[in-house]
């Protein structure tokens, strides 16, 4: 595998690296630091490149939640940014075509409570938002049609919310006007992490709501689509008579291999009709400038595999068109980034491939060896071309009809700031540096990057986290730290966790091991039926290159990971006894149990052959709980009461009360309504209980520390193996 040169995160963002030296007037980041970040979501670059809109995001006063609120900032990056909204739950910026307005969602509190969210338009030439819709459910994901004179939305709202909404007070004393709280069920997924229980009733459905001629004239959104079935993306046709809409008409999809229905419906409504059947998954379409044709990314799964690298194809809009797929020689994986704890928790946005103004190339992000950078394909075929470059990851990016690019990059000693960059590619232009005053403060240090040798001779990435005033000459404890999914990528990119822990200390060692993304198909699919396993020989040599450079202690090593690298990390510990310390996050413990509880499964044999009542062998095999007598490291388990895709019950709560029975010194942590997204997305507050919920574990056995939340759990024992 070529790999790229390397270029050093202070070069990307055109910091001087003396910002990055240690100093003395600057202090080490602490964990309550997450309080005062300041995150970038969803750019939206003006159609004249001229500004650039987006949702800035930080934590409320009280630390239980977050603020969103629109902000804007020249193109030019000669300007301060300029707040556009009021309210502190505002999102999805939307620019109209001319670029004389910015519809976007908004949610007000009553009576305590967050509203459903509504559509509301600003003009750029000042007065209030004007709100355009007043749905039962609320609205979301707005477009403009190309005259600017319409909205298209979605929204869950149905019929009888309208009524019920309608009713007048004691017009209707039945049971009828009772919104019932059981959940009657008839699909096997049911539920969804961060969302709760699924509504089937009330599918999402595309709206349209022409735009008022007078701040205070009623608008009645038309509702264009309707049915059992939800209607995914959608866009306008280039001269605004339809939409265009992609949709799953089965009811279970997920016993069957991805497939998509392309739809036409009319913008005045009428009966939609199928455009093309499209046997893969599409996903983040975009059409192209003269409306023929749509670029989108899909993962083809057929033969099925447990990693399926993502490609860019093109598909023709007319009946019977097949895909092309324009990086089936390229093995890296495109539409997709690598992993931090510190994207946007609320207000993020997405992104999706665009076209150049003539429609001969498509730009699309791509994640390639632990970073994330655009790249730009020939429509009819040719060698990929780079449009930015660094050790860095691109996390958001939008364009303007003259081909420049707002991008949101972040590095490892940033959180996530807006750049751009021309057409063509070049240097990027930095216009915020948002988080600024605090890290003027903080003495951060970009990680080491290494390459070292597994068990077969497979290379393996990762990187080195030290403390700010690392010295070589010295012994320090170490934390190896492990990704989930299994298919994601650590990579340059920032990651709070990481930061607070080489400033308590340690040393973190954070590998790609195989399984991981951004190292091409191959890498990603050899654990299929192998996970975990040789996964973690490659995270022991990692540990063991380490150690051969010197300055670990390995009598104070430690191992901690979340979701995939919860299983990783329970998995280690029945494995070996190295470690001292291990503190497994979001975990699973046992797989059959998890087959039959998360919030999706494995109907086609992606990770494992058959159902777990058809071979239990296979699940018990690769199951920790099977090993559980085997565990001898002390080990605490962090879990979110909310979390729906490794529901406690299958992982760290079954490890505990094993442990807790063998007498091992062990402990639970439980987050009470946080889901998986705990790390990344979870109340302030207990982001900050669960950093000190981990290391506080590593402080009391690598440390030797007094740490009252764990008082009452023993010390090893220390004739333990």
């Amino acid at each position: 595998m070529r790999l790229r040169p390397i270029l050093h995160a202070a070069m990307v963002l055109g910091v001087s690296t003396a910002l990055l030296a240690f100093t003395s007037d600057r202090r080490p980041i602490t964990d309550r630091d997450i309080w005062l970040f300041t995150w970038i979501g969803d750019p939206q670059l003006a159609p004249d490149g001229s500004r650039v809109a987006f949702a800035k995001v930080v934590a409320d006063q009280k630390h239980a939640g977050y603020e969103t609120s629109l902000w804007m900032v020249p193109a030019k990056g000669e300007s301060t940014m300029q707040r556009l909204t009021s309210g502190t739950r505002d999102s999805q910026p939307r620019w109209s075509l001319d670029g004389t307005r910015i519809a976007f969602v908004r949610s007000i509190e009553k009576d305590g409570k967050p509203q459903p969210p509504q559509i509301y338009v600003l003009s750029m030439s000042g007065g209030e938002p004007v709100r355009i819709t007043d749905l039962p459910k609320g609205a979301g994901d707005p477009h403009w049609s190309p005259d600017g004179r319409r909205i298209a939305f979605t929204s869950n709202t149905s019929p009888e919310d309208i009524a019920a909404k309608n009713r007048k007070p004691g017009e209707d004393t039945t049971d009828a006007s009772r919104e019932t709280d059981v959940k009657y069920i008839t699909r096997a997924v049911y539920r969804f992490n961060g969302a709760g229980y699924l509504d089937t009733s009330r599918p999402s459905h595309i709206w349209v709501a022409s735009l008022p001629a007078a701040p205070d004239e009623a608008v009645v959104p038309k509702q264009l689509t309707t049915g059992k079935f939800d209607e995914d993306e959608f866009f306008w046709s280039k001269d605004g008579r339809d939409i265009v809409f992609s949709t799953t008409r089965v009811a279970e999809p997920y016993y069957e291999l991805p497939h998509t229905d392309i739809y036409r419906v009319s913008a005045d409504g009428g009966q939609p009709q199928l455009v093309n059947a499209v046997k893969i998954g599409v996903s983040q379409m975009s059409p192209s400038p003269d409306g023929k044709r749509i670029a989108f990314r899909s993962n083809a799964n057929e033969p099925v595999r447990s990693y399926a690298q993502p490609d860019l194809y093109v598909l023709d809009l007319t009946p019977g068109a097949q895909p092309k797929n324009l990086s089936a020689d390229f093995d890296f994986d495109v539409g997709d980034g690598v992993g931090g704890d510190n994207t946007p928790p609320r207000a993020g946005g997405g992104t999706q491939p665009y076209w150049s103004a003539d429609g001969s190339s498509i730009v699309d992000v791509v994640a390639a060896t632990g970073r994330a950078n655009l790249m730009r394909f020939p429509v009819n075929g040719g060698k990929p071309l780079e449009l930015t470059k660094g050790d860095q990851a691109v996390q958001r990016f939008s364009y303007s009809a003259d081909g420049s690019v707002a991008l949101l990059v972040s590095t490892p000693v940033n959180i996530g700031d807006l750049f751009v960059v021309g057409a063509n590619g070049g240097d990027q232009k930095r216009l915020t540096d948002i988080n600024r005053k605090l890290f003027s403060q903080l003495n951060l240090t970009p990680p080491e990057e290494i390459w070292y040798t597994s068990f077969d001779g497979q290379r393996i990435q990762a990187w080195v986290q030290k403390p700010p005033d690392f010295d070589k000459s010295k012994k320090y404890p170490l934390i190896l730290n492990i990704h989930g999914g299994p298919h994601t990528a650590y990579g340059w990119v920032f990651d709070h966790e990481f930061q607070w822990m080489a400033a308590k200390g340690y040393v973190v060692l954070y590998p790609n091991p195989r399984g991981s993304t951004s190292y091409g198909q191959d890498f990603g699919n050899v654990i299929q039926y192998k996970y975990p396993g040789d996964d973690y020989k490659d995270l022991m040599a990692g540990v063991d290159e380490l150690i051969k450079r010197g300055y670990i202690d390995e009598t104070r090593l430690g191992v901690t990971g979340g979701s995939g690298g919860g299983v990783l990390t329970n998995w280690t510990v029945t494995q070996t006894n190295r470690f001292k310390a291990a503190v497994s996050q979001r975990d699973i413990s046992n797989w059959a149990s998890w087959w039959y509880s998360a919030d999706f499964w494995l109907y086609y044999p992606q990770w494992f052959r058959k159902a777990p009542f058809e071979d239990p062998r296979e699940y018990a095999d690769r199951s920790a709980i099977t090993y559980v007598d085997r565990i001898h490291t002390p080990m605490a388990f962090i879990l979110g009461d909310a979390d729906l895709r490794t529901p406690t019950q299958t992982g760290g709560e079954e490890l505990f009360r094993a442990l807790k029975y063998l007498k091992r010194p062990t402990a639970m942590v439980r987050f009470p309504g946080e889901s998986h997204e705990l790390s990344r997305g979870g109340q302030p507050w207990h982001r900050v209980e669960r950093l000190q919920a981990i290391v506080g574990w590593f402080d009391k056995y690598l440390l030797g520390k007094d740490v009252a939340i764990y008082r009452d759990v023993a010390p090893a024992p220390s004739g333990a193996p």
